[in-house]
């Protein structure tokens, strides 16, 4: 069993409360999507749970142990992080990229064992990147490159695996794809955490939404009971409709809420 626990947790910024008394368990076999508006906290609550951002009260466990007593090594064994527009500034092969993902599990000495570069080589197939293993990772789209991030972050088969905005700036085929690879891992008893935007791949995805407003969790549930029209316009102030269609849910936006509960 895997146990990820937030208690109690606040994060200030130049006074600002970034997150305030934020709680939240998740266990193995989840995927979490975290949703909210720009500014929300999301973020920083996933860096937070990846034991990289300090609070300045509250705390983070992993199966009963403090994120803040485990050292960096024996946290990055447990768990993989993937920021937000993830960048790489040296022109080392896309194969040598998604490698740099197993540093935590490397043997001291030694070429890679075969069985890592099995795995390097699976994941650069199943992300789509196998004609690209030895270009540049400099010379790499947008898009590209996160595909190549994601295999990074997924190539030591991490039990948590935490990225901020996975999809951004994939083309459809891409983001189904990335989104039905984190939908699989929970599903074979992973922990996945994830900040997603588009809420249709949310609910049809996610085993679990946790939706942040101000830096406070405004609603914790599955899909079908906290993804609705209501929590939509208050954390987004937008009107929708959420429908169930033969594919499954669908969030259609009907337009900006004003404050009077109107469509502007």
């Amino acid at each position: 069993m895997i146990v990820l626990t937030a208690s109690k947790i606040v994060v200030r910024r130049g006074g600002r409360a970034i997150l305030n008394d934020v709680n939240l368990q998740a266990q193995n076999g989840e995927f979490v999507a975290v949703i909210g508006a720009n500014g929300a906290g999301k973020s920083t609550l996933l860096s937070v749970l990846a034991g990289l951002t300090a609070t300045d009260s509250g705390a983070v466990t992993l199966d009963n142990q403090s994120l803040s007593g485990m050292t960096r090594a024996a946290l990055a064994k447990r768990r993989s992080y993937l920021p937000q527009n993830p960048r790489c500034e040296w022109p080392i092969p896309v194969e040598r990229l998604v490698a740099l993902g197993l540093i935590p599990v490397l043997p001291a000495f030694g070429a890679l064992p075969p069985p890592m570069q099995d795995r390097v080589d699976m994941l650069l197939r199943d992300c789509d990147l196998l004609e690209h293993r030895d270009q540049p990772a400099t010379t790499l789209s947008g898009g590209e490159l996160a595909r190549a991030m994601l295999a990074r972050a997924l190539v030591a088969d991490p039990d948590i695996l935490i990225v901020d905005e996975p999809v951004a700036g994939l083309d459809p085929r891409h983001a189904l794809d990335a989104m039905q690879r984190l939908s699989t891992l929970a599903r074979n008893g992973k922990l996945v955490i994830a900040s997603l935007h588009d809420l249709t791949a949310v609910s049809r995805f996610a085993t679990r939404i946790v939706a942040l407003h101000n830096g406070r969790v405004v609603a914790d549930g599955p899909p079908a009971q906290a993804l609705t029209a209501e929590l939509l316009r208050e954390i987004f102030s937008v009107d929708a409709r959420i429908a169930d269609t033969p594919g499954g849910m669908f969030v259609d936006y009907l337009g900006s809420a004003d404050q009077t509960g109107g469509l502007t």
